[in-house]
């Protein structure tokens, strides 16, 4: 199912969003759209319990379309810059965990679109980086404000205003992917990953996410005010009764989750 650039598909609770336009994956404002797409699609689907977003066994995605952006004006670049935006931030907005999958180059909105999932395995010949300072403009699709909360603000400061390529080791090193694996490797491990997630309990799965993604994106007391929401209504559920029942039962770790 998707578009001319980017599918997805459905197996064992865990959908693979897959970025298909060779040789790069670059993302042109149709890849764009595709991926807001894609994004919508899987976040309905109350079957999918964790995502993978996938840019094939090459490569990740090496960055914007270059040739589509070089001749904008000003106004086109005011015209387009919030799609840009909103259309990256439909994945970080998918309710269920999301893992990117990153074998060879995610350099500018491709690091973006990584850095807009949950969890990053990378292959070790993989090189992230945003080097759109290179081009003379900045990263556009998230990369000035999700970068320094995942690295820091002084190393984020770095990166992008060197446009330097960051190896796989190095990027582990300082959080910016959480696991690194050969090339060959990366999809499946990413599997292995989603499929852990897809067991547990899917509402608690997505009140974590949203209680995290959200709180840290104001003070502490209002943080504190979401998660508490979150906490109570997860006692509605019939995870919290299978959880805790089992915990009784069982001890920690033997619960069978199955929703909702």
């Amino acid at each position: 199912m998707g578009g001319e650039f980017v599918s997805w598909e459905v197996a064992d609770a865990v959908a693979t969003i897959r970025l298909d336009r060779p040789p790069m994956n670059a993302l042109s404002v149709e890849v764009q759209e595709e991926i807001r797409t894609a994004s919508a699609a899987v976040s309905e689907r109350s079957d999918v319990r964790a995502v993978i977003v996938y840019g094939g066994p090459k490569i990740f995605a090496a960055g914007a379309d270059v040739k589509q952006m070089a001749d904008w004006s000003l106004t086109d670049a005011l015209a387009r810059a919030a799609s840009l935006q909103s259309a990256f931030t439909a994945v970080a907005r998918i309710p269920q965990p999301t893992i990117a999958a990153v074998t060879g180059y995610a350099l500018g909105g491709g690091c973006e679109l990584a850095m807009c999932c949950d969890f990053r395995v990378a292959g070790d010949n993989a090189k992230l980086g945003q080097p759109e300072i290179l081009l003379g403009i900045i990263p556009g699709a998230g990369g000035t404000q999700r970068l320094p909360r995942l690295v820091g603000i002084s190393r984020a400061k770095e990166l992008i205003m060197s446009g330097r390529f960051v190896s796989a080791d190095e990027a582990l090193a300082i959080g910016l992917v959480d696991r690194v694996v050969a090339p060959d490797d990366v999809y499946s491990a990413s599997l292995e990953w989603a499929q852990q997630l897809a067991r547990g309990p899917a509402f608690a799965m997505r009140a974590a996410k949203s209680a995290i993604d959200r709180g840290t994106e104001t003070d502490l007391d209002t943080g504190l005010d979401i998660e508490r929401v979150h906490f109570s209504a997860l006692f509605g559920t019939r995870d919290q009764q299978v959880g805790m029942r089992s915990f009784l039962d069982e001890g920690p770790g033997k619960a069978e989750f199955n929703g909702p």
